[in-house]
């Protein structure tokens, strides 16, 4: 375990959709939460959202001392990081806007004090340029959206991240019930999102190409494959896919089929008309569904997911012990 003093208090740069959806789950981890965030009724819109969140997070389980109360807000940058103990970035993924972000925070903070980027796809390497002093403290911490949710954090290093500070994140994240994965070289887009990528565009080429509607090619996904990815990974599923020959007898049976459906995979342009096909068969599946009530639906299902996910886990390792 790390012999640095325990993380107690977080300061959260940004406070949109991400940054929200953080502070919510660490104030349910019983830690302080300083947020900063420039935006007009930055701090109002935060807490509207940690109050809506907070009935979830308790039917999660709260950690003790948890309360919305040890939420402060504060617009100066130089404010919010004092006396930090770790810092989540959620700033836009503009990578200059990141250098000059971390280059203040380079020489603000104590050499001992994590910076946790919440970028979805710049790497540290380009964003820990602009730190001379400590660059070895900065880590990609990359969430799932909503963060409070969904426990997948990505742990990515850049060239100069030091091992202490990526096992100290691992830790930190691992400590409130997220599953978190290092990856072992920048990719950009890490990985969950370049999984979702790769799935994206065979989405937009089936519908672009007239072979199945925009709402037809979701239930397609949210009932088929969907409902088992909510529950193992693709390659634990090729192996149960295999029989009781497992995931050598999956290669066996599937790499000729799998390998010919990628020669004919589409690589479809997001021209504007193409957008507009997706947008109107969007619009026609949310019907009058507005964005509050899918998220509510979506949140629902999700903790019904996390759950029961939670009660076998414990089950198989009470079996264990």
């Amino acid at each position: 375990m790390s012999q640095h003093k325990p993380i107690r208090r977080v300061a959260v740069i940004g406070t949109g959709v991400i940054g929200a959806s953080w502070t919510a789950l660490f104030l349910a981890n019983g830690l302080e939460v300083v947020a900063t965030d420039v935006a007009p009724d930055a701090e109002a819109a935060l807490r509207r959202f940690v109050a809506a969140a907070w009935p979830a997070l308790q039917r999660l389980g709260l950690a003790p001392g948890a309360t919305q109360n040890k939420l402060t807000f504060t617009a100066a940058l130089v404010s919010a990081v004092k006396n930090a103990d770790l810092v989540q970035e959620n700033g836009p993924e503009k990578i200059e806007f990141k250098r000059t972000l971390y280059k203040q925070l380079d020489e603000l903070l104590p050499p001992d004090v994590i910076i946790a980027s919440s970028s979805s796809g710049l790497t540290m390497s380009e964003i820990q340029s602009a730190c001379p002093a400590h660059p070895e403290r900065c880590v990609i911490g990359h969430p799932f959206n909503p963060p409070h949710l969904v426990p997948l954090v990505e742990l990515v290093g850049g060239a100069k991240t030091s091992e202490e500070t990526i096992q100290r994140a691992a830790e930190f994240y691992t400590a409130m019930g997220k599953r978190t994965i290092r990856l072992n070289k920048e990719v950009p887009g890490h990985v969950a999102n370049r999984l979702q990528a790769a799935l994206a565009r065979e989405v937009y080429h089936l519908v672009a190409d007239g072979v199945v509607s925009v709402s037809d090619v979701d239930t397609a996904l949210s009932w088929g494959p969907g409902l088992r990815w909510g529950i193992m990974g693709q390659l634990m599923l090729n192996h149960l896919g295999g029989g009781q020959g497992g995931i050598e007898h999956f290669f066996q049976q599937f790499t000729g089929p799998i390998t010919a459906w990628w020669k004919v995979l589409g690589s479809p342009e997001l021209t504007p008309e193409i957008q507009k096909k997706l947008i109107d068969g969007v619009h026609a599946e949310v019907g009058p569904r507005s964005i509050d009530e899918l998220a509510a639906e979506r949140d629902e299902i999700l903790l019904g997911l996390i759950e029961m996910r939670n009660k076998v886990s414990k089950a198989n390792q009470a079996k264990v012990a």
